[in-house]
């Protein structure tokens, strides 16, 4: 579905908003007193699958394009159904299109045309739309925007616009955009409404504003129109200022609406990009998929780094996504991050993420007198505290130990403890998403396709490759979790019992929990406070290199339901049992994991069966997004089940050819 959305502010939506359309032209139009319209900014060539709501401004689009380069236009060619006399496609040319007829008169005029070849074809779509299927911009002849008020079509456009003007009061300036749209699910009110009910109102600097050079507002806006001919339900939304400069740019495409239903669990705020002063000013929301493997959920580009900003971005993306808003979201620190996300994500729990702080180190403290016994004891207290009294008393240390009382950045991170340091954020799930030891790192999402200069026409370029490869890999993974047998490297029950369920990566990793039960020893209970008894477990562990020193482990366990929880954590920050509960249950004779430690999260058929609700309520059934939610969850049943055997291929490539071949017939039916 097509729909109008003002830009001329930040994204306000109301029944009184004035629209105004330049087809695909990003512009700010204002009209003097002879009519005549000045265009600030310079209008977007014509692009294949662009729509209109109506053949006139279809026209209109086209010839306001002319008007800016210097030609006039005309209908060249129409095409009518017989019986209903009803036109369904036209050839909009040059005005230098073709040749005059040869005339017998004395004296005929000069030829003026010259064959050019500039044209676009314009289709009827559905009845109601007309899309542009062909275009051709280069001319045979020179064009000239200083002779443009000469052509007849932009003579009738200047009279059409003198006849629309009020004849008392002066015509207010108009910035506005029409983008694609579809209905989507605003988090707000669990249920599907249109984005414009959900982006609110903030008061966004107007002197901000994206730097672009030379072909870059082509490049993003040409991609956009692209995926959208490929994928009505691609979505994107531009922010514009008064003067036509393009503040911010969402877009997410129909993949990542589809995973966010799987994934929004726990989401990573990305803005690599922003914190080390790259080109371009990207944003990415990424989750985790079941092989552990990043996922995008949507991109922005950000005009500045601001609060209004950020909340701009982030309610234009939970407005295009279907279901309810993140549980857990990890930034970098930032403060104008962290007030945009209590603004937009009241509930969720906001995280910053330890690793993104450390790298920090050598830059805010090698300059330091001791600055590697500093960052040895730092990492200490971060990675290795167990409890928050040894994180306390650590940090203490080395702030006593080394005088940095009045080093303000460790003060702002002390301050904030409670939002970075793994100790503190044992109770949060985290689906992997945050490393939690020293030698854990972390790489962004699109790491290899973007450095410090590049451009917003080669990230557009790249952006494609960058998804298929991740896609690729995604696919790869689930072809291996299916029909992979997993080597067994232990006698132990777990181990045989969770190859039968988890992904090929969750499984690895949890198989080192197996094998990691033998580095475990002297298991022994504690105390007992009714049916929950506290379990010591102690583990030889690598320090540096290969030194290792014993550390022990307070394991609580609940007979009655057989309820488990280490000291560690490990299933609240991974999402699968550790070393220390596995000992513990094997101690009591415990054979299978509890199914409430068996997260279906990681299960090789998650994306097969229907996401849980999460209280998604009033579904409009008749909704594009949620038709294509339901057809992409199908879809993926008849990959897993086809890619099986050669046989089932072979029926899977047949049906969907011939599934195809019905779509084709009932297009072609409906003109």
């Amino acid at each position: 579905m097509m729909e109008e959305v003002c830009v001329n502010r930040e994204p306000v939506f109301g029944e009184d908003d004035e629209f105004d359309f330049e087809g695909d032209s990003i512009t700010v139009e204002q009209y003097d007193e002879t009519g005549e319209s000045h265009l600030r900014k310079e209008s977007l060539p014509p692009t294949v699958g662009l729509e209109f709501d109506s053949f006139d401004e279809a026209y209109d689009s086209y010839n306001m394009y002319a008007k800016e380069q210097g030609f006039g236009i005309r209908v060249s060619n129409s095409w009518f159904r017989s019986k209903r006399k009803e036109r369904y496609r036209a050839k909009l040319s040059c005005s230098s299109a073709g040749f005059k007829k040869k005339s017998e008169a004395n004296r005929p005029k000069p030829e003026t045309r010259t064959g050019c070849p500039a044209m676009i074809v314009i289709k009827l779509i559905d009845s109601k739309r007309w899309r542009i299927v062909e275009v051709e911009l280069q001319h045979n002849h020179p064009v000239s925007p200083q002779i443009k008020r000469f052509y007849k079509s932009h003579k009738k456009m200047i009279l059409a616009a003198r006849k629309a003007q009020p004849p008392l009061e002066p015509v207010k300036e108009v910035h506005t955009i029409k983008l694609y749209r579809t209905a989507i699910v605003g988090s707000g009110c669990n249920e599907y409404c249109n984005a414009e009910q959900v982006v609110g109102a903030n008061h966004v600097d107007r002197s901000r504003h994206l730097e672009l050079k030379e072909g870059d507002v082509y490049a993003i806006y040409n991609y956009c129109c692209r995926m959208k001919l490929i994928n009505p339900t691609f979505f994107y939304l531009m922010d514009l200022d008064d003067d036509g400069h393009l503040r911010n740019i969402f877009w997410a495409d129909a993949r990542s609406r589809a995973s966010y239903a799987y994934f929004c669990d726990t989401v990573a705020i990305e803005t690599t990009c922003l914190a080390n002063k790259y080109e371009i000013p990207l944003i990415s929301f990424v989750g985790v998929n079941h092989h552990r493997q990043p996922v995008l959920l949507g991109c922005a580009f950000v005009g500045h780094e601001s609060v209004d900003y950020f909340i701009w971005v982030f309610r234009a993306w939970l407005s295009c996504m279907i279901g309810p808003p993140p549980q857990v979201i990890v930034t970098d620190q930032s403060y104008p991050l962290q007030n945009a996300v209590s603004e937009v994500f009241p509930k969720a729990r906001h995280c910053y993420c330890a690793w993104y702080i450390m790298q920090r180190v050598p830059e805010r403290l090698g300059g330091l007198k001791g600055y590697e016994a500093i960052k040895q004891q730092l990492n200490e207290a971060v990675y290795n505290s167990l409890k928050i009294s040894e994180f306390e008393t650590s940090w203490a240390d080395m702030i006593k130990q080394h005088g940095l009382g009045n080093n303000t950045w460790l003060q702002a991170l002390y301050e904030e403890r409670q939002r970075w340091v793994p100790v503190y954020l044992k109770d949060i799930f985290f689906a992997g998403m945050i490393p939690i030891q020293e030698s854990e790192g972390l790489n962004a999402f699109f790491d290899g396709y973007v450095h410090k200069h590049t451009s917003f026409k080669e990230f557009v370029d790249k952006y494609d490759l960058a998804l298929q490869r991740r896609h690729h890999k995604e696919a790869m993974a689930d072809l291996e979790s299916r029909t992979s047998r997993f080597e067994l490297k232990t006698r132990c029950n777990f181990e045989v019992q969770l190859s039968k369920v988890y992904t090929k990566e969750i499984f690895r990793r949890f198989q080192s929990e197996v094998e990691g039960m033998y580095s475990c020893f002297n298991t022994r209970q504690v105390s007992v406070n009714g049916p929950i008894v506290t379990y010591i477990v102690k583990e030889r562990v690598e320090v540096e290199g290969s030194e290792k020193k014993v550390r022990q482990y307070e394991v609580l366990y609940e007979t009655n339901q057989v309820d488990i929880r280490c000291i560690c954590s490990l299933f609240n920050y991974r999402g699968y049992l550790c070393r220390h509960a596995l000992n513990v249950l094997n101690y009591n004779g415990v054979d299978e994991i509890p199914s409430r430690y068996i997260l279906h999260r990681w299960s090789k058929d998650f994306k097969c069966r229907s996401p849980q609700d999460n209280g998604f309520g009033n579904i409009d059934v008749n909704n594009p997004v949620y038709w294509i939610n339901r057809l992409y969850k199908r879809a993926i049943s008849v990959v897993e089940k086809g890619a099986q055997t050669e046989e089932h291929y072979r029926i899977a490539l047949q049906e969907l050819e011939e599934l195809l071949s019905k779509f084709n017939l009932a297009e072609d039916n409906s003109l």
